[in-house]
């Protein structure tokens, strides 16, 4: 009998180990589907949009000092 493999998930779908971690967060589904709809229009991730926002935030909000 010949061995059948199993078809691996997407290719490209997690970067490589040691660049990036995964964060699990939990928020509202409209927000979750606005943040997709905007980044399919944009033609990027969700992941890369949330990214991003979160960069922007967080260098506004650096110490408390902006």
């Amino acid at each position: 009998m010949a061995d059948k493999k199993k078809k691996a998930g997407r290719p490209g779908r997690k970067p490589p180990p040691g660049v990036k971690k995964p964060l699990l967060t939990s928020m509202d589904p409209d927000v979750i589907a606005r943040i997709k709809s905007a980044a399919a229009l944009r033609g990027t991730t969700a992941s890369l949009v949330m990214e991003q926002a979160a960069a922007e935030w967080l260098e506004r909000h650096q110490d408390g000092k902006k």
